[in-house]
């Protein structure tokens, strides 16, 4: 099983390695878009699938690494000191988010990051002199690094990749380490938890912020790909849009991000042949998914895969019992 598992790691690195040669420039935009909302919704599958711990807030945490990352660029800052800037920032901030969940969850933190996102749109908006206000900011540079440049699309799109692997491996240790244990416990049982000396405190504010870096790399990455941002960019709708990726590739699982990233960034444009009837043709597959297989594209796999084994003990058993 773990070498059919690498060899699949294997081969889905190739895809994404030769996936820029199949596609045009706007192809290579949505694969870039794919990569960076992948980031932030594992994010927000730390915040969320693991700890348990709601949140409505990750664009808010996109805009304001993508507001970081435009505002020092702009100035001359390499990208590199931005990132780490907006990453910073975004963690200091999820901390302190983190702190009503302490107090108050389910539905009550989701308003209490809902209002955080408000906060943080009206900020976006109305700060002329910081944000550009409703005219955004243009003319956002992408990273050069020496003789390196990412100006073209697929250069950017690699550049997206090797940063998107970095978040990845990081994830997956986070997940696979004592803090994912710690995370998982919180989630499942935080009383119990608790008793068994995790400082749940702790890792409900961990929870949060480090989603919260996450969300504020994926906007570091979104500002110089566009080379545009303004408000609209993070709304409400982004973060829902976000949390749907979660809950459709498979909230707590490892691979849920990406494959819920994939479903939500691409689909749309698989069944742009339909025309207008695009969108509802994509939310009526939404929503069958999640009606059949509500544990995500992850858990649809799991139990094909469980079925299928169950189904060949079923016959090893018949075989042996029709020897005997």
């Amino acid at each position: 099983m773990a070498l059919w598992r690498n060899l699949a790691l294997v081969a889905g690195l190739v895809v994404l390695v030769l996936a820029p040669f199949t596609q045009a420039t706007y192809g290579t935009y949505v694969l870039c878009s794919w990569l960076i909302f992948a980031i932030a919704a594992m994010g927000l599958n730390l915040t969320l699938g693991y700890a348990g711990q709601i949140s409505l807030a990750q664009a808010s945490f996109m805009g304001i690494g993508a507001y970081t990352t435009a505002l020092m660029t702009m100035a001359g800052i390499h990208w590199i000191f931005s990132v780490f800037a907006g990453m910073g920032l975004c963690f200091v901030v999820g901390l302190v988010l983190g702190y009503p969940a302490l107090r108050v969850q389910h539905h009550f933190l989701a308003f209490i990051t809902l209002a955080f996102a408000t906060l943080a749109f009206l900020v976006m908006r109305n700060e002329d002199w910081l944000t550009g206000g409703v005219y955004g900011l243009v003319g956002i540079p992408r990273p050069d690094f020496g003789p390196i440049s990412t100006m073209s699309q697929r250069s950017y799109y690699y550049f997206t990749l090797v940063v998107f692997l970095f978040a990845f491996a990081g994830f997956r240790w986070i997940v696979r380490s004592p803090w994912g244990r710690a995370f998982k416990a919180l989630r499942e049982n935080p009383i119990r938890a608790n008793s068994l000396g995790v400082d749940t405190r702790l890792i409900t504010l961990l929870a949060f912020a480090i989603g919260a870096a996450y969300g504020g790399l994926s906007g570091s990455l979104m500002a110089p790909l566009v080379q545009y941002i303004d408000p609209m960019s993070f709304t409400l709708i982004i973060s829902l849009k976000i949390l749907l990726m979660v809950v459709v590739g498979g909230s707590g699982y490892l691979f849920g991000p990406l494959l819920g990233a994939g479903l939500v960034i691409m689909l749309p444009e698989f069944l742009r042949f339909a025309e207008s009837y695009y969108l509802m043709i994509y939310a009526g597959l939404v929503v069958i998914l999640m009606v059949y297989c509500p544990t995500g594209l992850i858990g649809l796999i799991d139990k094909t895969a469980a079925a299928f084994k169950a189904k060949r003990v079923a016959r090893g058993d018949l075989g042996q019992g029709a020897q005997l």
